[in-house]
This record gives C-alpha cells, structure tokens and sequence, in this order.
C-alpha cells in the first residue's frame, strides 16, 4: 500500500478524475463524501468513507495518518445551510486546520481561476476567502485554480450543445466578449496527482487552462459549427441574466445559477506570472477532441 490521500469532494466532476489520477500513480485513496458509494468496488486502493466537510471530528477522522489531502467540493447553488461561506470559506479552513494538525505533507485546495476575497459576487469572493483562509491555517498548502472544464460528461459543452440544438435564436451573456480558457478535466486531475507528488513543502498556486483561449462569442460559434447549426447570436445584458438566473436556482437542477453569470461577466484566463500545465509538466489537451464525441453522442 502506498501513501494515502483523502479526497474531499471525490464523487464529484472532478474529484472523481483526482482520484483516478492518484490510484495511478500508487496512491491509496480515500473518498470522503456524505453519501459513501454503496456500488461495488474491487480496487482495493480505492476507500469510500463516509464524512461531512461541515463537522470537524468527521474531517478529522478523515484526514488521520493521510500522507495528502485534496479538498475538491464544490457548492454552485446555495441551500438552507450549505452556503458559499459555509462550504468554501468554513470548511476549507476546517479541512487545512485538521491537515496541519494530522501532519499531512500534502494539502490540496482546488478553487478557480477569477477567485477573488475583494469581489462583489459572493460566489467569486466566497472561493478567494476559501484560498486565504487555507493558506493562514496551512501555509505550505497547493492551490490549484481550474479555467472551467469539460470533459464528455461535463455539464459546460453538453448544455451548450444542447441549447445551440435547440434556440434558433441564442442569448449571449452579454456582448459574447468575455474571455476563457476551458480545461480538460482529466489534465487538471492529473496536475492534482503532480502536485501531491512534488517535492518540498513550499506554497504554491497553479491556475490551469487549456492551450487556447476564447472570447465567449467565438466559443458558442465553434460548438455550433461542431453541431453543425446556424444560429443566431444575440447579446443579452448582464442585469437581465441576473433576474433570470435568480428565478431559475428556484427550479430543480437550476438551469442556470447567478454564479455562473458573475462568472461570465470576468475574464477567467490563466495568468502568465502564475505557475500552469506547463511548470507540472502538462501538455492540456484541445476542447475540439472532447466536443467531437460530445455532439455525436448527444
């Protein structure tokens, strides 16, 4: 058995890419979720356990005698009690502080590319606190800042094939300007794996995106020529998009959520002074590749 990592979060989109990524390279795994995978599995270095980021005796027993921890959960709609504050602010503190205090060598915090403690999106703001509160409990901690990712099961390129499949006429978050750089999210699992594998135990911050960089526009058009539609683009403003979002996270698997508007109102473009793919050694694959086996199975 080799060393083992706790991965919060590890069922989810990404997570579960982390998780493959470390079992190959030797890890054990635990995957800490609140709902344990009843599903049968025969990787004997692969661990599903229960435990709530939100309890600190949970997170504790979680991290116990773990060589690393990556915290990959994530919140995109507020509930009751699980707000930004409470999952990406309180519990990546609780997750560093109980790390530090295991001795774990290794602490991973995943965030985003744009996170930002000065923000007036709580969202965006919430994720830039999370980072500062990690690395106060934890200074020699990772932070690792994905663009937004896709991958054949992702919910970004799907729902937008999708749409682009189905409105003629297609509302653009405003003037389609914004810029991104999307990442394929098996290159940010496997930046996850290199990470817990470096030597040193310096701070570090990765901010991840893929080799190409698109204005919002200039992506929708490149879907649509993939799905072979024509569409009509049109700009919708921001103010609009807010109300609609707020209306649809009232709705089941909310369409849309407010956090996904202040998104797309900032440029989430990987910074050239920040450690990438590159320094990891990560040659990030095209969207192209991924959207060609999108279209065809949708």
């Amino acid at each position: 058995m080799g060393h083992v990592v706790t991965v919060f979060g590890g069922t989810g989109f990404l997570g579960r890419r982390v998780v493959r990524h470390l079992r190959d390279k030797g890890y054990s795994v635990r995957v800490a979720s609140r709902h344990p995978s009843s599903s049968r599995n025969d990787d004997p270095r692969v661990k599903h356990i229960g435990a709530d980021i939100r309890e600190r005796r949970s997170v504790e027993t979680a991290v116990a005698g773990a060589f690393g921890v990556v915290n990959a959960v994530s919140l995109y709609v507020e509930r009751g009690t699980d707000t930004f504050q409470a999952l990406h602010v309180a519990a990546a503190e609780r997750v560093a502080e109980q790390a530090r205090k295991a001795g774990v060598e290794r602490l991973i915090q995943i965030s985003g590319i744009g996170a930002d403690a000065a923000s007036p999106s709580p969202y965006i703001r919430a994720r830039g606190q999370g980072e500062q509160a990690v690395r106060q409990a934890c200074p020699g901690a990772a932070i690792l800042r994905p663009a937004v990712m896709f991958g054949p099961d992702d919910a970004f390129l799907n729902t937008l094939v999708q749409l682009l499949r189905r409105l003629p006429v297609y509302p653009m978050f405003g003037h389609g300007e914004t810029q991104l750089q999307p990442a394929n999210v098996e290159d940010v699992g496997e930046a996850v794996a290199r990470l817990t594998q470096r030597t040193g135990r310096q701070a570090i911050t990765v901010e991840c995106g893929g080799p190409r960089v698109y204005a919002y526009e200039e992506l929708l058009r490149t879907i649509a020529r993939a799905a072979n539609v024509n569409r009509v683009l049109v700009p919708v403003p921001f103010a609009a998009w807010h109300v609609l979002a707020w209306v649809a996270e009232l709705l089941p698997g909310a369409p849309i959520t407010r956090n996904q508007v202040e998104l797309m109102a900032i440029d989430t473009v990987a910074s050239t002074d920040v450690p990438g793919f590159a320094d990891l050694g990560i040659s990030p694959g095209a969207m192209e590749q991924i959207l060609q086996s999108v279209v065809a199975r949708d």
